[in-house]
């Protein structure tokens, strides 16, 4: 009986002389992990988030699932904000007469940048729960968390901020719109001529398409803020 539990008590001390070893790689991964977090994202201007190599995620180990939270948030808002750039420009009018004739382009586009903003809140919680749950040593917390913000909070915040501001935009248009619609009697559009017969509506509608510019000079001051941000200039 001695003899045939000597091999089971030497497996069972040599398991947790196995498992130490193998611990040993920690404060490597660590170094390595923090070093890419400072060097290829905080350091740099704007947001950057590379794709991990191969080579990356085995220097890495588990921190590679770290790194993860950042990643996939980052292809998340991509998806959300792609269609930007076509929601402005299908919203995009020249004259009244383009304000008039496309107030449901306009509506459409403020139920897409709704959606939008919906979609980065959504990705955005479930980024920082992720980002609460992380267990890591003080030395990578404080790197990770910068690269975080830079990645994450900073991009996330910034479009939630001026989203809002965009759809303030279209909210004027749609006001005159509807102002032009109710006075269709004093008002005349044809092309870019407009005739008001009434010198209190052309008085107003000037209130009204002076708010519009002023919200318009609001929309270019928010895709540079999102320029800034996004491209660091």
């Amino acid at each position: 009986m001695n003899v045939s539990l000597r091999p089971r008590w030497l497996l069972a001390l040599a398991l947790p002389l196995a498992l130490a070893a193998c611990g040993d790689n920690e404060p490597k991964q660590r170094a390595a992990f923090s070093e890419f977090l400072q060097t290829r994202i905080v350091d740099k201007p704007g947001v950057h988030v590379p794709k991990l190599t191969p080579d990356e995620s085995q220097a890495f180990g588990p921190y590679s699932d770290h790194y993860a939270v950042i990643s996939n948030f980052n292809g998340a808002m991509d998806d959300a904000v792609k269609p930007l750039g076509t929601l402005l420009q299908k919203g995009a009018v020249r004259s009244l007469s383009d304000i008039t004739s496309r107030r449901d382009d306009i509506k459409a586009v403020q139920t897409g940048l709704n959606d939008m903003g919906s979609q980065l809140q959504e990705q955005k919680a479930k980024a920082d729960t992720a980002h609460a749950q992380l267990k890591q040593p003080e030395d990578l917390k404080v790197v990770y968390d910068k690269a975080y913000d830079r990645t994450v909070s900073v991009p996330a915040d910034t479009f939630l901020q001026v989203l809002p501001q965009i759809n303030s935009t279209f909210d004027s248009s749609l006001k005159v719109a509807d102002y032009v619609d109710a006075h269709k009697a004093q008002i005349e559009v044809n092309g870019a001529i407009v005739k008001v017969s009434d010198p209190k509506v052309q008085a107003e509608l000037n209130a009204l398409l002076a708010d519009l510019n002023t919200q318009g000079k609001t929309l270019q001051q928010a895709q540079t803020q999102l320029k800034t941000v996004m491209l660091g200039r």
